[in-house]
């Protein structure tokens, strides 16, 4: 990791530690009140414990013109960053992802719609619906891979972060501590529980608390739908297609529309945010990993209502090859804060619990 950006963390949450006076916000604070010096592990596990709501900045006395000139939003989400993309395997992948997202996120969904095109054009599926197009066997044999080979990535920065904090064992309690807190986006509601003031200095909502939620909750119900369709396939012997009121369509269709409406609502309070409070510098991989993600559920959406049309096979291709890029593309982007936040909570549960 960077040394300037742990020093400068170092010498900014020491002042904050001395001044106490955002005692009453988000997990940060109770984490670092119970230190007296801050390690290099502590500093980056206080990094993965902020939300970036930016209530502590327009709350804090110490802010630029002022000769402490701190910006705890902005440090810590560079260390966070950094972390990331130190802990990545490779990590050179995770910096030109956030340095040209759009770009590498454009080449690699284009990529693979056309090698998912070009299958469907030189040999013929044998099924009905999407298998017409490519056949079961075929969408198991690409997609499973793609799954699992980048969450052995993830597991494997994980473990290099988790040494990193100084974490150890935990107990039942705080993995369902942490989950819970997660589930709740409690840290995205502010000190006091009235929402964060991200989108305007004097203007508390929970807007990017509920845009979250809503990712979180419809990428949850996209990932059951495939599930539950997994287990009718091969436990009960009902393949697809499956009817419009079957129950992967209603989880699929109802995640698909949170995720669509939430990745949009985040695009948009990222347009609005003020770049000077977090790391200015991924700011178009960010942004970019949220209109993939947005592009993966508005085209899952086109192709349930246009699914019986003549578009059938490029829409698929568009679709599968936007999945596939989100898959392949996870341990490099954004995605991984969700993994990382949720095992900085886990440590902070077990922390107050010894």
């Amino acid at each position: 990791m960077s040394t300037e950006l742990i020093e400068e963390g170092r010498r900014q949450i020491t002042i904050c530690n001395a001044c106490r006076y955002c005692e009453g916000y988000c997990s940060v604070f109770p984490a670092m009140f119970r230190e007296r010096t801050f390690a290099d592990g502590t500093i980056t596990q206080l990094a993965n414990l902020c939300h970036n709501c930016r209530g502590c900045y327009y709350a804090c006395q110490y802010t630029e013109p002022h000769e402490f000139a701190l910006n705890l939003p902005k440090i810590l989400a560079e260390v966070r960053q950094d972390g990331w993309q130190s802990n990545t395997v490779p990590g050179a992948l995770a910096k030109a992802f956030h340095r040209s997202g759009v770009a590498i996120a454009l080449a690699v969904v284009v990529g693979f719609a056309l090698l998912i095109w070009a299958i469907k054009t030189l040999g013929a599926a044998s099924g009905e619906g999407f298998y017409a197009v490519l056949s079961h066997n075929a969408m198991v044999a690409i997609f499973t891979p793609a799954f699992i080979l980048p969450l052995i990535l993830i597991a494997i920065s994980l473990r290099r972060y988790w040494r990193s904090v100084g974490g150890g064992g935990v107990g039942l309690r705080d993995i369902v501590s942490a989950f819970s807190l997660a589930a709740q986006m409690r840290n995205l509601a502010g000190g006091h529980g009235d929402g964060c003031n991200f989108e305007d200095t004097d203007r508390f909502t929970h807007v990017r608390r509920w845009h979250h939620q809503a990712v979180m909750y419809g990428f949850l119900l996209c990932f059951a739908a495939t599930s539950v369709a997994t287990l009718m396939h091969y436990v009960f012997d009902l393949p697809a297609p499956y009817g419009p009121f079957s129950l992967p369509k209603l989880l699929g269709v109802s995640g698909g529309v949170l995720l669509s409406l939430g990745t949009l609502g985040m695009a948009v309070l990222k347009v609005k945010g003020e770049k000077h409070l977090a790391d200015a510098r991924v700011w178009g991989g960010e942004m970019a990993f949220v209109l993939l993600l947005c592009f993966v559920s508005t085209t899952g959406l086109a192709l349930y209502g246009f699914g019986d049309s003549v578009w059938l096979t490029e829409l698929l291709a568009i679709h599968l090859g936007a999945v596939l890029a989100f898959f392949v593309l996870m341990p490099f982007s954004k995605m991984v804060h969700g993994f990382y936040r949720l095992a900085a909570l886990t440590k902070e549960a077990r922390d107050l619990s010894a």
